[in-house]
């Protein structure tokens, strides 16, 4: 299990990913698509990466807008693995 990040480390993780927001004690980040079949395409993919790495994002589906939040539950807020989880799926979206 990874360790908590303190505010200064979440700080510096974050300028890796940049779309990121910190919200109370998780990061968030919402991408819009074309239309509600790819965001759902996208969510499909996200669930995969999440199963694969067994660390799941808590996600929210507005029509073509995916909302995507993370935080590790036993830990009380933002450690690595959500950091990693997040460039990952950066790294998909970009």
């Amino acid at each position: 299990m990874s360790d908590l990040l303190d505010e200064n480390e979440l700080d510096d993780a974050l300028k890796n990913c940049p779309d990121w927001d910190v919200q109370d004690s998780t990061i968030v980040r919402s991408v819009e698509f074309e239309n509600f079949e790819e965001a759902i395409e996208f969510v499909n993919t996200v669930a995969d990466l999440a199963e694969e790495a067994q660390h799941h994002p808590e996600i929210n589906v507005s029509y073509s807008v995916v909302t995507l939040t993370f935080t590790t539950t036993d830990e009380g807020g933002v450690t690595t693995e959500d950091i990693e989880m997040a460039q990952r799926l950066d790294n998909l979206i970009d």
